[in-house]
């Protein structure tokens, strides 16, 4: 897929991880200049250096998402080293700690790092990072929420809310900012391939594992997505094309949200 960001300026939180490097890989493809803000110094200098490798315009700022004194500061290197922003992925999250368990046992820590990550960052970070937005000549921003904040799940409980709140708070967006220039959209994807997934998928054969079918049967595709077709999405809403999409969710799960596929 190739769209025009030729001069565009793009923050993508969590750009070191799997979905967010794809994400990189696809914005500095396209012309875009692209700031990897994340905590993970070294993975985000290693995608740095492997987009500059392929002729991509790439650098990365090591910051929590959710410290808005941290976010501040990357706002300012914005203005000093880029003098706008255009486009700010909310990629950041984890869904992490404690284990899958119901409401009752859940602990207060895990609760707050997720929600603290998943939701408060991509408000802490945008708050930060919109002004800069507005002074220019408007710009794009795709929140990354989860088919966890369409429909519920069990044993998440902090994951289905922050993703939820996720979803809502990109609709709050798209009807504040969108008569300034700023379209807001969020993306939620299904099961998806990544390294950290890889083993819940697949058994020591290279077959799909009986608990990966298990998961996977109620898809209508019967697989899960690839970290380049949950990028190719935030691309395609971050095209100059794209120009009237604006406060949308949109689902990158393979059929999943659509219902379950039953025979009877």
């Amino acid at each position: 897929m190739q769209v025009d960001l030729a001069g565009q300026v793009a923050v993508v939180t969590g750009g070191a991880g799997a979905i967010g490097r794809a994400i990189v890989r696809d914005l500095a493809a396209n012309g875009a200049r692209v700031l990897i803000v994340d905590v993970q110094a070294d993975s985000a200098a290693q995608a740095v250096d492997e987009e500059e490798k392929l002729g991509g315009s790439c650098a990365c700022e090591v910051a929590d998402v959710a410290d808005g004194e941290a976010m501040a500061q990357v706002a300012q290197r914005l203005r000093r080293d880029y003098g706008r922003l255009d486009l700010l992925i909310n990629n950041a999250g984890i869904n992490t700690g404690g284990g899958r368990v119901p409401i009752h046992e859940y602990r207060d820590a895990d609760w707050e790092a997720i929600v603290r990550i998943d939701l408060t960052g991509v408000f802490a970070t945008s708050r930060a990072l919109i002004p800069l937005m507005l002074e220019g000549d408007g710009g794009r921003i795709v929140n990354i929420a989860s088919v966890a904040g369409l429909v519920p799940l069990r044993l998440q409980s902090a994951f289905v809310a922050a993703k939820a709140g996720v979803v809502n708070l990109t609709k709050s967006m798209a009807l504040e900012l969108g008569p300034q220039g700023i379209l807001t959209n969020c993306v939620a994807p299904g099961s998806t391939l990544t390294p950290g997934t890889e083993a819940l998928f697949y058994g020591a054969d290279g077959a799909y594992s009986e608990k990966a079918q298990a998961l996977l049967s109620h898809i209508p595709l019967g697989r899960p997505g690839t970290t380049a077709e949950i990028a190719h999405s935030v691309l395609f809403l971050c095209a100059p094309e794209a120009s009237y999409i604006n406060g949308v969710a949109i689902a990158v799960d393979g059929g999943w949200t659509a219902g379950y596929t039953r025979d009877f």
